[in-house]
């Protein structure tokens, strides 16, 4: 929990800067994600389902900082795309 606040409290210092960083870099994460899914060969309902989640999740972060919601939701919407997008690209290279 320390970490995680060290974190939240730098983001907090610095919002503008690592929002604008972090909207770029969680894209091309999500643009992976999205990348691996269509590739792999699974049912369309699986390929739909988890092809959807990335989209609306990595969406969801870029809404945020649009909104200019509040540092604590902002962070927790990139931390949850970052690992939904990770997790979603360890599966489908296995």
């Amino acid at each position: 929990m320390r970490i995680y606040n060290n974190f939240l409290e730098e983001f907090k210092n610095n919002q503008l800067g690592y929002s604008a960083i972090a909207i770029i870099g969680q894209s091309c994460l999500g643009s992976v994600a999205a990348m691996m899914i269509l590739k792999s060969e699974v049912s369309k309902f699986v390929l739909l389902s988890e092809l959807f989640l990335v989209t609306i999740i990595c969406m969801l972060f870029n809404a945020a900082v649009l909104a200019q919601l509040s540092t604590k939701v902002t962070f927790n919407l990139l931390i949850l795309s970052v690992l939904f997008c990770s997790v979603l690209i360890g599966i489908h290279l296995l």
